[in-house]
């Protein structure tokens, strides 16, 4: 089954082959410019406005956001903006001032 949005890569925004949710090696790299897709930018989960900027509540504390880690929540996304966009950005700014 195909998500309608397309998966981009976190780093460059250019279009991979795989399907939001789809299982994820953990060596999975961006075949345009070897970033990692096992990371937390690449994940559902991935919040800048959250607590440890992650939805999930029961996952560990990862630092390096662009990283491939361990994380045993990782669910792959559709549309791996990496929370670059200008209204990610937004509301990290307005959840400053709640």
């Amino acid at each position: 089954m195909m998500d309608n949005k397309e998966i981009t890569c976190h780093a460059c925004h250019k279009a991979l082959d795989l399907e939001a949710g789809q299982k994820i090696s953990l060596k999975e790299e961006c075949p345009y410019c070897y970033a990692s897709v096992h990371c937390c930018k690449m994940c559902k989960f991935y919040d800048i406005t959250a607590y440890n900027e992650c939805r999930e509540s029961s996952a560990d504390r990862i630092v390096e956001k662009e990283k491939a880690n361990f994380c045993d929540y990782f669910v792959l996304k559709g549309g791996g903006d990496g929370g670059d966009s200008q209204g990610d950005l937004l509301a990290a700014a307005n959840a400053l001032f709640k």
